[in-house]
């Protein structure tokens, strides 16, 4: 990302690029950066799993695709009132909804932020184990796109889907395609994607533990939610390295615009998507598909998917942001 005062197409960091006070390049952890990048070839589940979902556990038909519990209409005694094989598509349908939104917030987020990364968008990317790192985790996230694919076409196959409704864009991409639909220069929506690919590597695994340790459902639905959580553990480290070094390089302008995001990019991430659930009960046949979800909408406890903010506290409280992100944690 370029200085706002500068040539759009100058990418290098400049001679005036912002310095922390003691005048030190940036604040990064270059030990917990080179751990992680020296363990990847012995930890990443690209190495050591690929068998396990290339020939997956045996499908039992009778466990669902995807918790109930998660169906924010579960208890809705018009969704309740449904036959049971209608139950079972929204249930099936959920499940591969739930992996679109995993897929999207790689290769429509992460993936494209890491590129830019990279390729030296951003100043003070030019660490190279921050470097290492990011190319690693580069990797790591086409090869979880994967994952979610081979997932999905297993259901597929086995629970015979002939066909599926239109899946609107998920909820956090929505939001981030709204973001930078307020904004006017590249920069600042070069600085949206890094803020949202922050919160989406450090919190993903909140989404991710949603299924991952689930025993109730099939065990592939679960096994690739912990596999892929299991990466992202390190995916956060290295994302609060990287967040922590490129801010201190950040003009002042440029700091402002990623501490106003972030709130913006943490509701995105948490939310419910609202929007998905109609066309998900209307395909599967259920009648009074917008009465169900709008009851469900108007209820607050039905607001978040995801609770657990610890990973962005985390790198709020380290990079000294408290008083300036407008986020209450605590009362969430």
């Amino acid at each position: 990302m370029t200085d706002p005062r500068k040539d759009t197409h100058d990418h290098g960091p400049g001679p005036d690029v912002p310095r922390d006070d003691d005048g030190d390049r940036g604040h990064l952890d270059e030990s917990v950066l080179r751990r992680l990048a020296d363990s990847w070839p012995r930890r990443a589940t690209i190495r050591t799993d690929l068998d396990r979902i290339a020939q997956p556990e045996e499908y039992d038909e009778a466990l669902p695709d995807y918790p109930e519990r998660l169906l924010p209409f579960a208890e809705h005694p018009l969704f309740l009132a449904a036959g049971p094989e209608q139950r079972r598509r929204v249930n099936t349908l959920a499940w591969l909804v739930y992996n679109e939104r995993v897929i999207a917030a790689e290769e429509y987020v992460a993936n494209p932020t890491f590129a830019m990364i990279m390729h030296g968008v951003f100043p003070g990317a030019d660490h190279p184990d921050l470097r290492r790192s990011v190319q690693q985790a580069h990797v790591d996230e086409t090869w979880h796109t994967y994952m979610h694919m081979v997932a999905m076409r297993r259901t597929r196959e086995v629970r015979q889907v002939a066909g599926e409704p239109h899946y609107p864009h998920t909820v956090t991409y929505r939001r981030l395609l709204e973001a930078e639909a307020d904004v006017q220069e590249k920069w600042e929506r070069d600085l949206l994607k890094l803020v949202w690919t922050t919160v989406s590597e450090i919190s993903v695994n909140a989404y991710l533990e949603l299924l991952a340790r689930d025993e109730t459902i099939q065990p592939l639905h679960a096994l690739v939610p912990r596999l892929h959580a299991r990466d992202e553990s390190a995916h956060s480290s290295v994302m609060v390295e990287v967040a922590k070094e490129l801010y201190v390089h950040l003009t002042d302008e440029q700091r402002r615009a990623f501490v106003d995001a972030l709130p913006r990019a943490l509701h995105a991430f948490v939310a419910q998507d609202f929007e998905v659930w109609p066309g998900i009960l209307h395909h599967a046949g259920i009648a009074h598909a917008e009465e169900i979800v709008a009851d469900v909408r108007a209820r607050a406890d039905t607001a978040l998917l995801v609770r657990d903010f610890s990973g962005i506290r985390r790198i709020v409280r380290e990079m000294e942001l408290e008083d300036l992100v407008d986020f209450d944690f605590g009362a969430r």
